[in-house]
């Protein structure tokens, strides 16, 4: 940082949009431009060699894309903070930013303000998140976890929907009383339940059990 000025990459492979980004952010002045890229494998280079405290960075660029740029800016020495600006908005690509190492994720329908205020505090280390964005993380963290039984943990927990023992279930399935309980075991543990009914009920909450007929 020079003085009070924060000072920044740009990074994008189209044209205009970098220019335009530019322009946007020449009038701050809190804040100086100091270099400009048109692919990851030049960010790369130019944030080693300009160690600037924040690089703009959009995701989709030839020759290296953004999520590998970020990887090897956040790990160089320079203790650059990489802020996203990208239209993509999709649940992959801000998982694949996030663990890269971005410290904000914005979209290209951000305003100036929005965009200036973002840069400030990714350079003090916060995180930054459109709100779209936000509302991704969290739906998604909010969603249960994919969970997959096997067939025959499936043919047990049908056993038990019948209302069959562990006894009755090993004679059906031609397997051992023992073998039942473990299977049993593993369905708890997957369905984070604790006993057979609750098992059932889980599993076929989630589409993983057919009702009985």
């Amino acid at each position: 940082m020079t003085g009070d000025r924060l000072r920044i990459i740009v990074v994008d492979d189209h044209t205009v949009m970098r220019a335009g980004l530019v322009a946007l952010l020449a009038s701050e002045p809190a804040i100086e431009i100091v270099g400009e890229a048109g692919d990851g494998r030049e960010a790369i280079a130019l944030a080693a060699r300009l160690r600037p405290d924040v690089a703009l960075l959009d995701l989709r660029m030839p020759v290296l894309d953004g999520v590998a740029a970020t990887t090897e800016i956040v790990a160089g020495p320079a203790g650059t903070r990489v802020l996203v600006l990208t239209t993509y908005d999709t649940d992959a690509e801000i998982e694949r930013a996030i663990e890269a190492g971005a410290i904000g994720y914005l979209l290209k329908d951000t305003t100036r303000d929005e965009l200036v205020a973002a840069i400030h505090s990714a350079a003090r280390g916060e995180t930054v998140l459109a709100p779209r964005v936000a509302e991704r993380l969290v739906a998604r963290m909010r969603r249960p976890a994919q969970v997959t039984l096997t067939a025959r943990e499936v043919d047990v927990l049908r056993a038990v929907a019948d209302g069959l023992s562990n006894a009755e279930i090993g004679r059906r399935l031609v397997i051992a009383e023992a073998t039942v309980k473990t299977h049993l075991l593993r369905v708890f543990a997957k369905l984070d339940v604790s006993d057979r009914t609750h098992a059932v009920v889980v599993a076929m909450d989630r589409g993983l059990l057919r009702p009985p007929r």
